[in-house]
């Protein structure tokens, strides 16, 4: 394939979407083939999953029927936008990836990493970013920043106490550490300018390698 792709990771209110579009025009200005997409979503099938997936009235939820829907949104987002992009050379960022449901579920939900790694194996085979960008940010300022945010959806995770955005943010922490050779941790307390600059400065870089 001689696209990229390039996922963006970190907890609620990490400002990554905000950044994103910003990014994705700073890429088309030097003539260069990008959009954005999303996870869940980016698709019709995937949206509609999203939706069962992040409804405020859905708190009965078990762990583990979250992980397959997000895997099975996944599967369907891969092989219908990511991919096809890549094929036509397009730099694809993504609003989250695999590293959320091994952060989310696995961690934070307590299923365990490696099993929700190897959970979605079935779902990505193998096919892994070519770069993560983890936005780094303590929950208590994220969840600051959705409250400032009257715009923004309030989604069933949002409803999570801080607890659980702890837990969250020290996953993505540890998960940092483990694949250290792909994700690389961005200060995302800085302004939306300087956050994008720092984000379009790695994908250049990678589009040079």
């Amino acid at each position: 394939m001689s696209g990229l792709f390039i996922t963006l990771e970190g907890g609620e209110g990490a400002g990554k979407t905000t950044v994103a579009y910003s990014v994705i025009e700073k890429l088309s200005s030097v003539g260069i083939k990008a959009i954005y997409t999303r996870e869940p979503g980016g698709i019709k099938i995937a949206e509609k999953i999203r939706e069962i997936i992040l409804d405020p009235n859905h708190t009965e939820m078990d762990c583990r029927t979250e992980a397959l829907l997000y895997a099975a949104a996944r599967r369907q987002h891969l092989v219908e936008k990511v991919k096809p992009a890549m094929e036509n050379g397009y730099v694809v960022l993504c609003d989250r990836f695999v590293d959320s449901s091994i952060v989310y579920q696995g961690y934070a939900r307590g299923i365990g990493m490696e099993e929700v790694l190897k959970m979605n194996e079935f779902a990505i085979e193998g096919f892994m970013p070519n770069l993560t960008i983890f936005f780094d940010i303590e929950p208590e300022e994220g969840l600051k920043r959705i409250a400032r945010n009257h715009q923004r959806e309030v989604n069933r995770l949002d409803l999570e106490d801080l607890s659980f955005h702890r837990l969250v943010y020290n996953g993505y922490k540890k998960r940092a550490v483990m694949d250290s050779n792909r994700i690389v941790s961005i200060d995302a307390t800085q302004s939306v300018d300087e956050v994008s600059n720092e984000v379009f400065n790695l994908i250049i870089g990678q589009l040079k390698d």
